[in-house]
Formats: structure tokens, C-alpha cells, sequence
């Protein structure tokens, strides 16, 4: 036998296995993904039952106020994907003070702060609304509107902790690895799945009459 032959019957196949967290985030978005459909079902249902009520209470929202709320919230996903960036090169801070020389820290701290605004303009919208008579027990467009997208803000809640965890992890660990960045990597993939559900969200619930 040559040692060329030898040599390939000893060496061991490669094998390039898909990160098992990264995966099981992915079937567990997918679950997501089934729940929040449920909750697009049950608005058309509702709205398809009592149209007149629909026009007469979407009247009341404040559109150009959601629209700058939504296009803070997209942006905070290209800053979020600059911040993966960041990690898959292994630079957890700045190297300097300008936007390309900032590490996974810097963007994901912006990330965060792009998302608390979203989630205080939310917040801010609720009080409004309830002050001119729209509220969870007013009428089945009320319970609807706030069941929508009061569970849409516990995931951005969910989120913003996510960053905050994968930032702490990033300054306790004295090398920045591969297990550290596939962490953001995997946070990055649920900040999107977030940013793509509200889009529908304020496609249906604002745009859509």
C-alpha cells in the first residue's frame, strides 16, 4: 500500500456541523413565527366581523408618530448587523471613536438605545390612546391593538435584555472568541425576526384600512 493510500484511509472525514445554539434559535423563531401568525388571524377575523368599528378607531392613530417609531426601530437592525460584523472579527470595542473603528459593544449599545426609544414611543402611544377612550376592555379593536403589539414589545423587552447580556459577557471574558460572537450572532437573528414582525405589524395595524 503507498503512503499516499495509507495516509487516506487513517485521516478522518471533515465534517462541518451547523452550531447547535444558532439552530435551535432558528426552530424556536420558527415557533414564533407560528404564534404571531395566530395573532394576525385573529385581527383579520375581528376586523372582517365589525368593519365599521375598524375605520372609526384606526381613524384615532397617530400614523406619521408610528412611522418615525418604526424607522427608528429598522435602523437598529444595521446597527445591530454592523455590531455582528464587529464580533465575527473577533473586535469586541472600538479601536477609535469612529463608527468603523467601533466594536460588537459600541453598535449593540446603540442597538439597545435605538430599541428602549421604540419601546418608550410604544409606551407613549398606549397612554395616548387611553386617554381618548381606547383601551384593552373598550371594544375587541382595543383588545386586538394592544394584544398585538404589547406581545411585539415583550420581545423587543426580551431583546434589549439579550443585548445587555452579550455585552456584560463581551467585558467579563478576558478574550474575545468565537463562543462570544456566536452569542451576538444568535441574538442578531431574534433582533431581526423582531424588526420584520413589526413591519407587518405596522403594515396591517396602520397602513392597511
Amino acid at each position: 500500500m503507498s503512503s499516499a493510500s495509507a495516509l487516506q484511509s487513517t485521516s478522518a472525514p471533515v465534517v462541518n456541523r451547523a452550531n447547535p445554539i444558532a439552530v435551535g434559535t432558528i426552530v424556536w423563531l420558527g415557533s414564533e413565527v407560528m404564534f404571531f401568525a395566530g395573532l394576525f388571524a385573529i385581527y383579520f377575523t375581528l376586523r372582517g366581523v365589525a368593519p365599521e368599528m375598524w375605520a372609526e378607531e384606526t381613524a384615532i392613530l397617530n400614523v406619521p408618530f408610528s412611522l418615525v417609531n418604526t424607522i427608528i426601530l429598522v435602523s437598529s437592525s444595521f446597527t445591530c448587523q454592523f455590531g455582528v460584523f464587529a464580533a465575527e472579527r473577533l473586535q469586541a470595542r472600538a479601536t477609535g471613536w469612529k463608527p468603523w473603528q467601533w466594536g460588537m459593544v459600541e453598535w449593540f449599545f446603540l442597538t439597545y438605545a435605538l430599541g428602549a426609544i421604540f419601546v418608550a414611543g410604544q409606551v407613549l402611544e398606549y397612554a395616548t390612546l387611553v386617554s381618548e377612550g381606547v383601551t384593552l376592555s373598550s371594544n375587541a379593536y382595543g383588545s386586538v391593538f394592544y394584544l398585538t403589539t404589547g406581545f411585539h414589545g415583550l420581545h423587543v423587552t426580551g431583546g434589549l435584555l439579550a443585548f445587555l447580556l452579550v455585552i456584560g459577557r463581551a467585558y467579563a471574558v478576558k478574550n474575545f472568541g468565537h463562543r462570544e460572537a456566536t452569542s451576538a450572532i444568535v441574538v442578531s437573528y431574534y433582533w431581526h425576526f423582531v424588526d420584520v414582525v413589526w413591519i407587518g405589524l405596522f403594515a396591517v395595524i396602520y397602513l392597511l384600512k
